[in-house]
């Protein structure tokens, strides 16, 4: 897709100075990550599916992406769109069985739970990754140097640096 860079979910941690869930986004192929404030019932909606944790009764976004299959659609992709006075935006683009396209305004933590339920991949634009990525030099193997090397510039960074200039 012309202007956005396909994303995977590396993982959810926590800013240790505000207490705020992070879902960290990593550039496919590369060594960037999008680290994206979000609030805690989505990123226990995003770890219960990523851990393949087995409920009883459906969460609201397994509830969604049942709506959206009955209605004969699917989750094509989440598109993360932009950062504006420190909020994140995205889309979830979803295709009707008669090869409709339907775009939907979301909350960007929101539009991951639905993603990671609906094996749909998620796409950030690649003007915001320019601006908000954080690359690291050497390649990080393991889950546990990433959130090491994280929790080094959490201690240092807030969200307003994340301001668009």
């Amino acid at each position: 897709m012309q202007g956005y860079e396909k994303v995977n979910v590396y993982g959810v941690s926590f800013d240790v100075s505000s207490k705020q869930p992070i879902v960290l986004l990593r550039v496919e192929g590369q060594n960037r990550f999008l680290p994206i404030w979000i609030g805690h019932p989505e990123a226990a909606a995003i770890l219960m599916k990523l851990q393949n944790a087995e409920l009883p009764r459906p969460m609201t976004h397994d509830l969604l992406a049942s709506v959206i299959g009955q209605l004969s659609a699917s989750v094509a992709r989440v598109l993360v769109t932009e950062l504006r006075d420190n909020t994140f935006y995205a889309v979830v683009q979803l295709e009707t069985e008669k090869g409709e396209e339907i775009k939907v305004d979301s909350r960007p933590s929101d539009a991951i739970a639905l993603a990671v339920r609906t094996d749909a991949p998620i796409f950030a634009s690649s003007q915001l990754l320019d601006s908000n990525a954080i690359e690291f030099d050497q390649e990080v193997g393991e889950i546990e140097d990433i959130v090491k090397e994280f929790r080094d510039f959490l201690d240092e960074v807030s969200p307003e640096d994340f301001q668009a200039t």
